[in-house]
């Protein structure tokens, strides 16, 4: 079985992704009391939050919002980031769905 090269570098850059957002999750001991989260972190750590619920099944010290934070500005960023995220593609899908609907009543007039 020969694998091609386009392959063998979608699977280095994956990996290589998937190293780079799991090094900067909540609970990972970047942030303390004297160094809280701030709103960016708090707009990545919304971001990751997924992924960060899946690595904390295997390691509990592992959160999907970080506990040392800067409080309003923290929590700001990170609902931004859930509700755009998450938000978003719900109103994609259904945006998508009316436009086939929308295709589908033409076709039964």
């Amino acid at each position: 079985m020969k694998t091609s090269r386009k392959t063998v570098l979608m699977i280095i850059a994956i990996i290589l992704l998937a190293g780079l957002v799991t090094s900067c999750i909540p609970g990972d001991g970047k942030n303390t009391p004297e160094e809280p989260a701030g709103f960016f972190w708090g707009i990545w750590h919304g971001w990751v939050a997924p992924i960060s619920l899946i690595v904390s099944i295997f390691k509990p010290e592992i959160s999907i919002y970080e506990a040392n934070n800067s409080g309003f500005w923290y929590d700001l960023g990170f609902y931004m980031a859930i509700i755009s995220g998450f938000g978003g593609l719900g109103l994609a899908r259904k945006k998508q769905h009316q436009h086939h609907k929308g295709k589908r009543d033409r076709y039964e007039e």
